[in-house]
């Protein structure tokens, strides 16, 4: 939910989205996928490779509606973490909506490596950038640098989803074999085109492992993730799933139940009431209501939206089941709104977009936090993630976790000089995990049992 909070760290604004065009649909260019040695920085594929399936065939796609989006949601679905985000129809509309074309910075170059039967066996979404906005892993500092040298460093290579901070499978593959190989295609094209640079951000253990082996350099960040308790049926009582919220808080600290209590008196004091809808029964004033706070937030911080209207009509329309919409009112007025991504699947619900039309006290903690804990815990969900940013979350119940991202650099001089900079990062990072996992958010446990007092 603080996605738009972290744009005030980026240092130009972008184009603008009305600048979007629709553009041509050239075929995909395809030529054979890149052979079995390593590349530039890289190293031999990971130990347990298992064999390639086959020759595989190299596609490029400069428009996401070129993959086959049966043969890529599949593909997704085979690998080790998938995440709604990379569903063909959530990067077909970004697209088609004009929030991530050429004419905003985002370029499509998507890659796949197919068998001569069709079937995909690796494939990324993969994105020429000329400008670092929207992908919440900041080398803004790098890019100066560089250019500072007298070197440029956009366009570089960009594989995540655009606009979202949320971690999973980037390399999608069906074997380690298909996503070494699909790595190394991505770095020739990185160096073949004078790339300064290419990225992965939001990498799971498998992307992490094989970018590892391939030499990639690794950055390490921090997130703060929801968990509900998700034992076996015979577990004892206290790590069982939570009952419900009121149960959820009767674990936390004295002071987190004080706090939060006292967030929910503000809001209620207010004359303030908050309802959820699911996205399947949100009408188009729910959406418009919506993209109303959504704009308003974005202007408060001096900003642009990066998502068009129309790339919500495309989700009404497309993806209805991957959205939960928490309303605020005072009496029949809405007041606030706050979109919930959900992954059915999973289990797992993401904190994307909110706002509000008049400022009401702690209302952002109980439409953001409390709200979508509420609804996983009564749901049975599994995990809540919060969005970029935001050690307050910890205040609200969520508790941190690292992340990771992968970086190649084309000049071996530039490439020391990052990596010397990501260990002291990377040190800094560790001390800083160290550090709030000595905050007290639950209460202290005795003998597997919640502390009688705290």
């Amino acid at each position: 939910m603080d996605e738009n909070k972290a744009r005030e760290d980026e240092k130009r604004r972008p184009p603008t989205a009305a600048e979007a065009a629709r553009h041509g649909s050239p075929a995909p260019s395809a030529r054979p996928a890149a052979g079995p040695q390593a590349a530039g920085q890289g190293g031999p594929p990971p130990d347990d490779a298992d064999a390639m399936p086959g020759p595989l065939t190299l596609r490029v796609h400069e428009r996401p509606d070129t993959v086959p989006a049966q043969a890529w949601d599949a593909l997704l679905a085979a690998s080790p973490t998938p995440s709604p985000f990379l569903k063909h129809a959530y990067l077909d509309a970004l697209h088609a909506s004009g929030s991530a074309v050429p004419a905003t910075g985002w370029t499509p170059c998507f890659l796949t490596l197919a068998r001569a039967d069709g079937r995909l066996e690796a494939g990324c979404v993969l994105y020429e950038k000329s400008h670092s906005y929207g992908e919440y892993v900041f080398d803004w500092a790098w890019a100066e640098a560089w250019e500072r040298a007298g070197q440029r460093y956009y366009p570089k290579l960009l594989s995540a989803p655009p606009f979202t901070p949320v971690p999973g499978s980037r390399l999608l593959a069906r074997s380690a074999a298909a996503r070494a190989a699909l790595l190394r295609a991505l770095e020739d094209r990185a160096r073949e085109d004078g790339r300064s640079s290419a990225h992965l951000l939001f990498i799971d253990p498998a992307d992490q492992a094989t970018a590892e082996a391939a030499g990639w350099l690794i950055r390490h960040g921090v997130q703060f993730h929801w968990h509900n308790r998700d034992a076996a049926p015979e577990a004892p009582a206290e790590a069982r799933p939570y009952a419900d919220f009121d149960d959820f808080l009767a674990h936390l600290s004295r002071d987190r139940r004080r706090k939060i209590g006292q967030e929910r008196r503000y809001v209620a004091e207010a004359g303030v009431t908050l309802d959820q809808v699911a996205g399947p029964d949100m009408d188009t004033a729910d959406w418009d209501f919506f993209y109303r706070c959504y704009s308003q937030t974005y202007a408060e911080h001096h900003s642009r939206p990066y998502l068009t209207r129309d790339f919500f009509a495309y989700m009404a329309a497309h993806l209805p089941t991957h959205w939960r919409l928490v309303r605020a009112w005072r009496g029949r007025t809405r007041v606030a709104s706050a979109l919930i991504a959900l992954d059915p699947s999973q289990r797992v619900a993401y904190g994307r977009y909110w706002g509000a039309t008049e400022p009401v006290r702690c209302l952002h903690f109980e439409a953001c936090y409390h709200q979508p804990i509420a609804w996983c815990i009564a749901e049975g969900w599994r995990r809540f993630e919060g969005g970029a940013q935001g050690e307050h979350k910890m205040a609200r119940g969520l508790l941190p976790v690292p992340t990771r991202s992968a970086h190649w650099l084309a000049h071996p001089g530039f490439a020391d000089a990052v990596a010397r900079f990501l260990d002291r990062e990377g040190a800094g990072v560790a001390a800083y995990l160290d550090e709030l996992s000595e905050r007290r958010v639950f209460k202290a446990l005795a003998e597997g049992r919640p502390a009688a007092a705290d």
